[in-house]
């Protein structure tokens, strides 16, 4: 059994006892958390999918821990004018378990 959610604008495909990094939520760790954005839910050969969500189906989860990724460089350069910016980016994530998935 599997679920599409969605959450932080991206959309996860899910099954029970995964765990996953997901956009920063404002969660504790430790904390259970409720995905009720749910698109489709496939158990078998039973498909739900929504219109745009399904009616009733939620994916619950248990928050692992809060973190931040791997940097990235942004710069930005214009030939011959002698213009150079360097940034750094970490994008916080919080990574979550999926425990239950009800459709």
């Amino acid at each position: 059994m599997y679920a599409i959610i969605k959450t932080g604008g991206k959309q996860y495909k899910v099954s029970e006892g995964d765990v996953l990094l997901v956009e920063k939520l404002e969660a504790a760790e430790g904390e259970a958390v409720v995905f009720d954005q749910v698109l489709t839910c496939v158990n078998g050969s039973d498909v739900k999918v929504g219109q745009p969500l399904v009616e009733g189906a939620s994916v619950q989860a248990k928050v692992l821990e809060h973190g931040k990724g791997k940097k990235i460089i942004v710069f930005k350069y214009k030939a011959k004018s002698n213009y150079r910016r360097r940034q750094g980016h970490r994008q916080p994530f919080t990574k979550v378990a999926i425990e239950k998935i009800q459709a």
